[in-house]
C-alpha cells in the first residue's frame, strides 16, 4: 500500500495488518512499556507493513489500544483491550528487536505473525520462586541501604520472599490485585515484626521498612512522568492514579498489621514513623547492597538473566553518585537523585546499544533502588493514622512532598537524556 494506493483495494488484508499492529501494541502496554515507545514500535511495524504514517492513526490508552487507516474516501478502525498488566523487560526488547528485523529484512506478514506469537508465548526467565528469593533479596538491599546490619538483611530478605510469594500465589486464586497486595503487605509486615524480637540483629525494626518495598510501583511511576513528558497526558494520569491505588493498598495492609501486633503500642508505632533512614556505612557497602536491590528487582521486571550484572552496575553507579551528592556534597536526596538517574542513562544510552536493548530496559532497573518508598508509604500511614496531634500533617506533607520530588527528578533524570537523544540524533541505536 503506498500514499496513491486506495485503502479498500484489498480489505482483508488491511484487517490482517491491523490486528497484527494492535497485537504489537498490546504486549507492549500489558509489558509496561512507556506509551512513547508503545507509539515509534507501532509506527515502524506500519512502515514494514507499507501503511503510509499520513493515514494512520493511533489512540493509545492504557486500557484500550485504537487505530484507524483512512483516505479521503474510506475510514477503517479497529479497537484492542489491554488486560493483564505486568512488567516484562524482554517481551520489550524482543519486540523492539523483532519491528527493526522485520523492517530491515523485508519480512512476510506471516513470518512476522509467527514471531510476535512466539514472543507473545515465550515463558518468563526465572521460575517464580527464584523470583520470589530475588524480590525477597531486593528488598534485603533496600533496607541495608537504610543502615540495617546483615541479620536484618537476611529477615528482611526471608519476610518480602514470603510475601511476594503469597502475592503470586492470591492473583493466580483470582483475588483482586490490590486485596492481593494488601494481603502480601500485611503478612511481611508481620513477619518483620516477629523477626524483631529474635535478638539476633542490633537494627530490629529496620525489617519494617523494607519488607514490602517489593511492592512499590517504580516502574509505573517513571512512566507516569515519562508519558506527562510527552504529552500522553491520559495515559500517564491512567497510571498515576493505578500506583496511587496500589500505594494506598500496600500502606492499609503495613498499617493494619502494626494496629494488630502492636495494639496500639504507640512507642512501637513512633518508631516505625520515625525511624532513620540515613546510613553512614563505607561506599563498597553502598555498591554491594545497591547491585543486591537492582538484580532481584531486574528478576521481577524479567530481564535477560545475561543482562543481571549490567543492571547491577547501573544501581552501584546510581546509589553511589545519589549517596555521594547527598552525604558528601549536602546538595540533599533530591538533587542526588537526580543526578545518579541521569549519570545512569548516559551509560545507558551507549550501553542499550552495545547489547542491542530499549535504554530503559538498563535504566529503570538501575534506578529503582533510589525510588523513595519508604517516604511514600509514611506519608499515607500518616494520614491514615492522623489524631489531630500537632504537626501530624506537616509531617504527613513533608514525607508525601520529597518522596514525590525525588520521583519527579529520577524520571526526569531518566527520560531527558532519553529525549534529547531521539530527537537530535537518529542514528540506529538512539532508536532502541
Amino acid at each position: 500500500m503506498n500514499n496513491d494506493t486506495p485503502i479498500n483495494s484489498n480489505i482483508p488484508l488491511l484487517r490482517k495488518k491491523l490486528d497484527l499492529l494492535l497485537r504489537t501494541g498490546k504486549l507492549l502496554m500489558e509489558s509496561a512499556a512507556d506509551t512513547n515507545r508503545i507509539e515509534r514500535t507501532m509506527k515502524r511495524v506500519a512502515v514494514f507493513m507499507e501503511i503510509p504514517e499520513e493515514k494512520l492513526h493511533l489512540d493509545i490508552r492504557w486500557t484500550m489500544i485504537m487505530i484507524n487507516v483512512s483516505d479521503e474516501s474510506n475510514s477503517f478502525s479497529k479497537f484492542q483491550k489491554c488486560q493483564k498488566h505486568g512488567i516484562n523487560m524482554t517481551t520489550i526488547t524482543d519486540i523492539s528487536r523483532l519491528s527493526r528485523k522485520a523492517l530491515k529484512e523485508n519480512y512476510t506478514l506471516a513470518q512476522y505473525e509467527e514471531e510476535l506469537r512466539q514472543i507473545a508465548h515465550q515463558p518468563r526467565n526465572y521460575l517464580p520462586n527464584i523470583v520470589a528469593i530475588g524480590a525477597g533479596f531486593a528488598c534485603g538491599g533496600f533496607c541495608k541501604l537504610f543502615g540495617c546490619d546483615w541479620i536484618a538483611f537476611l529477615f528482611t530478605s526471608l519476610c518480602a520472599s514470603i510475601g511476594f510469594y503469597i502475592r503470586t500465589y492470591c492473583i493466580e486464586k483470582g483475588i483482586n490485585v490490590y486485596m492481593s497486595i494488601a494481603i502480601s503487605a500485611f503478612i511481611s509486615t508481620c513477619l518483620a515484626y516477629a523477626s524483631s524480637f529474635s535478638g539476633l540483629s542490633i537494627t530490629p525494626f529496620q525489617p519494617l521498612l523494607a519488607c514490602a518495598l517489593f511492592i512499590v510501583p517504580g516502574v509505573p511511576l517513571i512512566n507516569f512522568v515519562d508519558d506527562m513528558i510527552d504529552n500522553h497526558l491520559l495515559v500517564g494520569i491512567t497510571r498515576a492514579a493505578n500506583t496511587i491505588v496500589i500505594m494506598g493498598a500496600m500502606t492499609f495492609g503495613i498499617a493494619f498489621a502494626i494496629r494488630i501486633l502492636v495494639m496500639n503500642d504507640m512507642e512501637i508505632d513512633h518508631k516505625f514513623s520515625v525511624l532513620s533512614i540515613v546510613t553512614h556505612d563505607p561506599y563498597y557497602i553502598y555498591a554491594i547492597a545497591a547491585a543486591i536491590a537492582a538484580m532481584g528487582f531486574s528478576m521481577i521486571f524479567n530481564i535477560q538473566r545475561n543482562l543481571l550484572w549490567v543492571v547491577a552496575i547501573g544501581g552501584i553507579i546510581a546509589i553511589c553518585t545519589r549517596n555521594f551528592v547527598n552525604l558528601n556534597l549536602g546538595y540533599g536526596p533530591i538533587i542526588g537523585s537526580f543526578i545518579g538517574s541521569i549519570v545512569v542513562s548516559l551509560i545507558a544510552i551507549k550501553a542499550a546499544h552495545y547489547f542491542d536493548v530499549p535504554i530503559h530496559v538498563l535504566a529503570i532497573p538501575s534506578v529503582i533502588p533510589m525510588i523513595p518508598g519508604v517516604l511514600m508509604y509514611r506519608s499515607l500511614f500518616a494520614f491514615i493514622n492522623l489524631q489531630g496531634v500537632i504537626g501530624e500533617v506537616t509531617n504527613a506533607f513533608f514525607n508525601g512532598i520529597n518522596s514525590a520530588l525525588i520521583i519527579l527528578c529520577i524520571s526526569l533524570g531518566v527520560a531527558i537524556p532519553n529525549i534529547f537523544a531521539r530527537r537530535y540524533a537518529r542514528n540506529k541505536y538512539y532508536n532502541h
